[in-house]
């Protein structure tokens, strides 16, 4: 049957309720009214209107695809280049930190190793930097070292370590936390090298370490297997070194001295 025309306003929201439900549009669905109104009040061309309904579902849809992404990610808490307090790290440049949120980097399959002590920003670093490339629309996924080798043994054991490499071999950004914390066996230590060799200048790989590379002999125990691993991780990528003083406890302290101070 032909359309109507000169729906009253209740049977057109009904109908734009009903048309946007079955072409799955929320955004527009849940913001139309208010655009309308906008667009009456700042007297649109049906164009503008239109283009004002079709950039808040765009919009909205680019921001619901970012949070799945980020999500996917499986960081451990929310971190930020904007919560990130580089004054308290001199040793951190924000230049270069912020030429990395370009995520130009990850485009080209290079690596990025932030190495420095515990309370110096390296797991800060590794999530704002992931979520700032899962906001760019690559696909990251976030592991501590352990976790990680523990995952691929128990591939192995179970015939899935195939598998289980292919699937971390194809995100975008690979962020592996707390590298260099505990000894790995010799088992362990090749399975993570195959990982690391499967996305070897295709994908990017992020590591944070307490460890310098000097240090790593301690966690790889082949001498051969350690150089070929930092081989992996160094070879056309970024070294940020964070240094050796917490600026996590200076905060703490120099809360603590406020504290004392107003008390």
């Amino acid at each position: 049957m032909p359309r109507q025309r000169g729906l009253t306003e209740q049977a057109a929201d009904a109908a734009i309720d009903t048309a946007c439900r079955t072409l799955r549009l929320p955004s527009i669905r849940n913001e139309f009214a208010d655009i309308a109104d906008r667009a009456v009040k700042d007297q649109m061309t049906y164009r503008g209107f239109l283009a004002e309904l079709l950039m808040a579902e765009c919009d909205d849809r680019a921001r619901r695809r970012s949070e799945r992404r980020i999500k996917a990610a499986g960081f451990p808490r929310e971190k930020s280049l904007r919560t990130f307090d580089f004054d308290a790290n001199p040793n951190i440049d924000a230049a270069t930190i912020h030429t990395l949120a370009s995520c130009e980097w990850i485009k080209k399959g290079q690596p990025l190793c932030l190495i420095g002590d515990s309370g110096t920003g390296k797991s800060h670093m590794l999530i704002a930097l992931g979520t700032e490339a899962a906001m760019k629309g690559y696909r990251v996924r976030y592991t501590l070292a352990t976790k990680l080798v523990n995952e691929l043994v128990e591939a192995a054991d179970e015939k899935q370590l195939n598998k289980t490499i292919a699937r971390y071999g194809r995100v975008d950004l690979l962020c592996i936390d707390e590298l260099g914390y505990m000894e790995l066996d010799r088992h362990g230590a090749e399975l993570l090298f195959q990982v690391l060799t499967e996305r070897e200048e295709k994908n990017s790989v992020a590591i944070a370490s307490n460890e310098s590379f000097g240090g790593w002999t301690k966690t790889f125990t082949d001498p051969r297997l350690c150089a070929a691993i930092v081989d992996r991780l160094t070879f056309n990528g970024t070294i940020i070194e964070t240094g050796t003083d917490s600026y996590r406890l200076a905060s703490t302290r120099a809360r603590a001295e406020e504290s004392t101070k107003a008390g």
